[in-house]
């Protein structure tokens, strides 16, 4: 699990390709095998953008999924799927969002699908780049369900899914993947106001068969729903709970807060690597090689290059790919400088 010092990574999500963006909303016209190309090729355009822009890590740029964590809900028995949101128009906002009806027993015979998403990523990537699978934490992945007299709140449905998440881990790592993000933006925009250490036992739960055979991270962000975040944007809710995760890694999002609260990471790189957010994608504003130069010398103030990670905010499926691939590539030039004066 060695690393060059200024590991550059991404979370997870980059952005559609138009066409695929158009295909989506016209799967009807396509067969079988259509689909499977069309997956294909979005996942070769994805890998090649990161390529491109030489990134130490990379993704499938979840090409296959609807939003980060929207797929999953289809291979779950016992909901009814529900399309309608309560409110459709006016500015974007996370009420825009129907929840799914639970009217059975939650359970994933066939798996959440992230094994098939990996496996398609090892067949496409070339040699060099680490290779990278995500998958929302089950906290996460609760919020768009309706507790009902079987799960009487979110924290049933969170118990529900544990084991779901859990074993999809596991199915990851013996298909070989040796990196996975386990994403868990819930908990990051509630932990002021909800049990933090309730949080870590459920994430050390969760990722307990597969710490140690794999490296594992954790992404905590504030949301980013049609480039909107979420929740209250404070890191120090989260900690010092959030340092009992285990994981190799902790992501931060730090470029869209103007580094506030950057002196934090100083905490977390006492436990585990950090991963920092330096490229904001909620903003148009492609960040210079100088920008980033100069944000990793604030962060070099708190922590050694070894253990630092350079990363977007947040995913990539809400910014324009145009500007995605500018960011990424100033990005991954900004650190090669940096790495040069070391």
């Amino acid at each position: 699990m060695s690393h060059p010092p200024l590991r550059t990574t991404v979370i997870g999500s980059y952005p559609f390709p138009s066409w695929l963006e158009f295909a989506s909303q016209h799967l009807e016209q396509f067969g079988a095998a259509d689909i499977a190309e069309l997956q294909d090729d979005a996942v070769i355009a994805a890998i090649h953008d990161q390529v491109a822009a030489g990134l130490d890590v990379i993704t499938d740029g979840e090409q296959t999924r609807f939003d980060f964590n929207l797929s999953f809900y289809g291979f779950l028995e016992g909901l009814k799927l529900e399309s309608a949101s309560p409110r459709k128009w006016g500015p974007p906002a996370h009420d825009q969002r129907g929840k799914h009806e639970v009217i059975g027993e939650l359970r994933a015979p066939r798996g959440l699908g992230a094994v098939a998403e990996f496996e398609r990523l090892k067949r496409l990537a070339p040699p060099g780049p680490a290779l990278k699978a995500s998958l929302p934490g089950p906290y996460t992945l609760s919020g768009r369900l309706r507790p009902n007299a079987q799960y009487k709140d979110r924290y049933a449905l969170t118990e529900a899914l544990l084991p779901i998440v859990r074993a999809e881990l596991e199915a990851l790592v013996q298909a070989g993947c040796a990196e996975i993000s386990v994403d868990e933006p819930s908990m990051s925009c509630y932990a002021y106001r909800e049990d933090t250490k309730r949080f870590v036992d459920i994430f050390n739960r969760t990722v307990e068969p597969v710490a140690g055979k794999c490296r594992l991270s954790a992404h905590l962000c504030f949301g980013n729903y049609k480039g909107r975040a979420v929740g209250k944007r404070r890191l120090a809710p989260m900690f010092p709970d959030f340092l009992d995760f285990k994981v190799n890694e902790l992501h931060v999002e730090m470029a869209s807060r103007e580094f506030a609260e950057i002196e934090m990471i100083a905490e977390i790189a006492k436990r585990s690597d950090v991963a920092v957010g330096i490229i904001d994608v909620k903003s148009y504003y492609i960040e210079t090689i100088e920008d980033v130069i100069e944000r990793i010398k604030l962060c070099l103030q708190y922590v050694s290059p070894e253990k630092l990670s350079v990363a977007p905010d947040c995913g990539l499926s809400q910014t324009a790919r145009w500007a995605a691939r500018q960011k990424l590539a100033n990005m991954v030039e900004g650190v090669r400088r940096a790495r040069a004066r070391l």
